[in-house]
């Protein structure tokens, strides 16, 4: 079993009401196969500039990710800055620099064309259809993306969309991309462009999955303190795709049941510090209770009785 994971290795700088970071390692990649290394081996493909600390490759190499895709080129590192001074289901963007990343060309190294899980992190639409060609044979394709591209590169995002196996979206960008005021009708419309499974991330209102005509939900773990967003949207699919993988694809529902729970709980302990502090030292006892916590949220035993 394995998971191929593209998208952005990043530094960020955030602001939230609990502190400050500033060059914190990120990035879609990063906070995707972190999650996803507590389940599942990973395969890293991104780039990164001559300023990238060895450090970093170091620690994701420590949580069994392959580093073999990391692209190491001249110049800078992709920074991100915001704040989530105002609202924390949303930051504000207040700088962005590509540096290397604008000349990502994502190359896979032959190792890792035969990953049985692919995961498309949020890219461009046509460096994900490029990873497609690489890729041989996976069980499972599952893609992200975002309003910019929705606007800017519907048509080839369709074409993406077209391809996969599973679409990660959050509410409003299901509204964006389908047209649909009402959630339900919204994924179904979604399946019609191909995805047999939509996932609806929203946030502290849980993740609801449609899979072919059945459905599942999962509420979020009410936390009383949350220090930091940033990456839960990419951690929750790492978790997602981490027993997806481990099971070999989405059977039934009972697995999808299951790959939801796994993704809230990895979600839950990422946004309760900055950068990777909630999630790089996890135990497999630490997963299981907060998956379980989540589990009896509306895990019921007995049937409800009606009447005398």
């Amino acid at each position: 079993m394995s998971i191929l994971v593209v998208g952005s290795v990043a530094f960020d700088s955030v602001e939230t009401p609990s502190g400050k970071r500033d060059k914190a390692l990120g990035g879609s990649a990063n906070y995707f196969s972190i999650s996803a290394s507590y389940f599942s081996e990973v395969k890293l493909v991104g780039v990164v500039g001559q300023d990238f600390p060895k450090e970093h490759i170091d620690f994701l190499q420590s949580k069994r990710i392959d580093t073999a895709g990391l692209q190491v080129t001249n110049g800078d590192t992709f920074h991100w800055s915001g704040h989530y001074m105002n609202d924390l289901n949303e930051a504000e963007t207040l700088a962005t620099e590509l540096n290397v990343f604008a000349e990502f060309d994502p190359t896979l190294p032959e190792s890792y064309c035969n990953a049985e899980t692919v995961f498309l992190a949020n890219i461009d639409p046509d460096l994900q259809l490029k990873v497609l060609e690489q890729v041989k044979n996976p069980k499972m394709v599952a893609m992200d993306t975002m309003n910019f591209w929705i606007t800017s590169k519907k048509e080839p995002l369709l074409k993406v969309i077209s391809k996969v196996g599973l679409l990660f979206v959050n509410d409003m960008e299901a509204q964006m991309l389908t047209g649909e005021s009402n959630i339900v009708k919204a994924a179904k419309a979604i399946q019609a462009m191909g995805p047999n499974n939509v996932v609806i991330k929203r946030g502290e209102y849980g993740a609801l999955l449609f899979s072919g005509d059945e459905m599942a939900f999962t509420p979020a773990l009410p936390l009383a303190e949350v220090t930091d967003p940033t990456g839960a949207g990419d951690t929750f699919a790492g978790g997602f795709l981490g027993v997806v993988d481990k099971e070999g694809g989405i059977h039934n529902a009972d697995v999808a049941r299951r790959a939801l729970i796994a993704g809230t709980a990895m979600a839950s302990y990422v946004v309760q510090g900055f950068s990777f502090d909630g999630t790089k030292n996890l135990s497999p006892d630490d997963i299981i209770t907060r998956w379980s916590q989540i589990k009896s949220l509306s895990d019921v035993r007995d049937d409800l009785r009606l009447g005398s």
